[in-house]
């Protein structure tokens, strides 16, 4: 995706989950010599042309203020410019325009290419309710296997309250040394726990599939997409041509818990399940919509549900949408995170980075979904009680059973239609085919 023609040799596009869509500069950043205020300008300047505001707050006049407040200071070292730059930046209430210090800056490149070095949450700042917020924690990661969920809110980072703090602060005393600890106290609802977790460098596969058999024998492809990292697109191209090849009947696409990744990648895996219509579309600031489309070359029509849930942002929200508003498939589970913004990633004069929000992103009808989500053609809750990492994606999953289910009835209507042959007398095929559709509609 473009946001303008001119960017195309010099940004690559993706996703994040707590920072959106962004378009990655990867050219050397040079040294700043003379002044720490050439950054800040930077970020000013970034921000003044292309900063989309979602709130409708944003007044040129008042940045233009800002710009001699923070430029008439004297900065002694660069932990006073990057402090100074936050300060500004919080004036838009956008919590995805954030500035990014060097080793942020190069840990979200890290992030984009599937290794994370943590303990595996996504986290996001809520402006009006000042909380710290869990966006996801990723399958495989000491989060994940600690329980953490979708929403909890992390109220202090070992023992420092989280009141306040800012995002980069928080990420500070997250991360750190492989191998060390660090403790969470989570509120979820009305509880609050604490949970002591093992700081790790993980390497994230980001798809896993397997063949499952229904009771009748019929066989279900199951593909998980955990992250739209920079392999998601082959692995999940690998896996729906193995799947082919076993003689799967349909899908099911797995996104619950994703919390987004690489913008490009959600386009392809729309594109091997939609071979035409409308797979998303952005609005800059200034009104210019870009479009992305199904390029006739789906690798497969068979039927499908997708399973989505509180944790599935960004990338994950685009796939659904995708599938949703074309009819492709079903949508399974809960509503979605609701990640509806674009940010373009710049590299800044010293090595840092900032992302600024710079459009945002409909579905292929027009939707907007931000702060509201995707809501699921058939709302199903998870599990009461915690179902074993192995039990993910069986019948002892309650959302995947209801996917499976529904999959089983597209399936059947298919082959009735199929069966069923306007120019003859099939009466027994055209009474079956009604039957089915109104018991649906009473369902």
């Amino acid at each position: 995706m473009k946001i303008k023609n001119s960017l195309k040799k010099n940004f690559i596009i993706s996703a994040t989950a707590f920072s959106g869509i962004f378009f990655n500069n990867f050219a050397e950043a040079t040294v700043l010599n003379n002044s720490y205020k050439e950054v800040i300008d930077h970020v000013w300047q970034i921000v003044y042309r292309d900063f989309l505001d979602s709130n409708g707050e944003f007044q040129k006049s008042s940045w233009i203020e800002l710009r001699k407040e923070f430029l008439s200071k004297t900065y002694s070292d660069s932990d006073e410019a990057y402090d100074a730059i936050r300060d500004m930046l919080s004036n838009l209430n956008d919590s995805y325009t954030r500035f990014l210090d060097p080793k942020e800056f190069n840990q979200m490149r890290i992030d984009t290419s599937g290794e994370l070095t943590g303990v595996g949450i996504q986290i996001l700042k809520d402006k009006e309710s000042d909380d710290l917020i869990i966006v996801s924690p990723i399958e495989g990661t000491p989060a994940y296997e600690a329980g953490i969920k979708a929403n909890d809110k992390i109220l202090s980072i070992d023992d420092n309250s989280t009141k306040g703090m800012n995002i980069e602060d928080a990420v500070k005393l997250i991360r750190g040394q492989r191998g060390t600890k660090v403790k969470l106290e989570i509120l979820r609802g009305s509880k609050s726990f604490f949970k002591v977790l093992l700081r790790e460098k993980i390497q994230i596969k980001s798809v896993s599939s397997k063949v499952n058999q229904t009771k009748n024998g019929l066989l279900i492809g199951y593909i998980r997409i955990k992250q739209f990292n920079a392999n998601a697109s082959k692995e999940t191209r690998d896996a729906i041509n193995d799947l082919e090849k076993k003689g799967v009947a349909g899908y099911v696409l797995d996104l619950r818990s994703n919390p987004g990744g690489l913008l490009e990648s959600s386009i392809d895996i729309s594109r091997f399940f939609i071979n035409k219509g409308i797979i998303v579309s952005t609005l800059s600031k200034d009104g210019l919509k870009e479009i992305k489309r199904g390029n006739g070359q789906a690798l497969t029509n068979k039927p499908l549900v997708v399973l989505v849930n509180e944790g599935s942002a960004s990338a994950s929200e685009i796939v659904s949408g995708a599938i949703k508003d074309n009819k492709r498939g079903k949508l399974i589970g809960k509503k979605t995170f609701g990640k509806g913004l674009v940010q373009s990633m710049r590299t800044l004069v010293d090595g840092s980075g900032l992302t600024v929000t710079v459009a945002k992103y409909l579905t292929p009808n027009g939707t907007d979904i931000n702060k509201s989500g995707i809501v699921p053609d058939i709302e199903v809750n998870m599990n009461s009680n915690p179902i074993l990492q192995k039990e993910i994606g069986t019948r002892k999953d309650y959302q995947y059973k209801a996917g499976e289910k529904e999959l089983l009835n597209i399936i059947k209507r298919k082959n009735q239609i199929s069966q069923f042959d306007p120019e003859t007398k099939n009466l027994k095929a055209f009474l079956d085919i009604n039957k089915d559709s109104q018991a649906f509609s009473f369902n």
